[in-house]
């Protein structure tokens, strides 16, 4: 169970916080204002879909009876018979990440956006006129000025490693795959609400709140001294 928590949440966070820094950055990088706002509607619209509704047609995607990844990868010649991804403890993870990743993408770059766009525009011009390209003024300009925000999400990150999308895992968890899908939010939920065990609830919700507290301190300690940003 513990294993289960911290290698999705750390998978997710070393996956999904570079990719949508990267993807807020080119983002940022489009001229052509209708096609900008098309892709952030695009990105967005999955956020505001429940994890019911999301997960079914991402498991639709994979199922073994027509699914589209697999019929993909038969077409392709990559595989003789259809993978039954969502009973494999193994795909698991990966299946957790992805989904989070593409139903999240676009609303998690709102930040990221939201910073860029605080940065002055004579800092840019300068550099144009020193010759900077595209590349190097995102490099040595972008990153750097929304380098708070970024430790912000890596903060929050790091304090929140023993909690899960606890409606994401339940809509993918089943019976075959349970032993890389059980996290503590999923035992909560069985042990302590289901079989009315409270005072397991309690006790496992209390522990990871010291937990949280500990890790939101000392990332935000480590933080500071290494960038010289932090929450406080």
């Amino acid at each position: 169970m513990l294993r289960n928590t911290l290698g999705i949440n750390l998978l997710n966070n070393l996956i999904s916080i570079p990719v949508t820094l990267f993807f807020a950055l080119m983002l940022n990088e489009v001229t052509k204002e209708k096609f900008k706002s098309l892709i952030q509607t695009v990105t967005y619209m999955p956020h505001f879909l429940s994890w019911v509704v999301f997960g079914g047609l991402f498991m639709t995607l994979l199922s073994t009876d027509n699914g589209f990844v697999n019929s993909i990868l038969i077409n392709l010649g990559l595989i003789k018979e259809p993978i039954g991804f969502m009973a494999q403890p193994k795909y698991f993870w990966g299946i957790t990440v992805i989904s989070s990743l593409l139903k999240e993408l676009g609303w998690g770059a709102i930040l990221y956006i939201a910073a860029i766009a605080g940065i002055s525009q004579d800092m840019y011009e300068a550099a144009m006129i020193d010759g900077a390209g595209r590349f190097k003024r995102m490099w040595y300009i972008t990153i750097p000025s929304i380098k708070p925000t970024l430790m912000i999400m890596v903060i929050f990150a790091i304090s929140g490693m023993l909690n899960n999308n606890f409606t994401q895992i339940y809509v993918f968890q089943n019976s075959l795959n349970i032993s890389a899908s059980q996290v503590i939010d999923t035992y909560i939920y069985e042990y302590g609400l289901r079989q009315m065990q409270f005072g397991v609830a309690t006790a496992v919700n209390l522990v990871k709140s010291v937990i949280a507290m500990v890790l939101l301190l000392g990332a935000n300690k480590i933080s500071n001294k290494l960038t010289g940003s932090g929450l406080f």
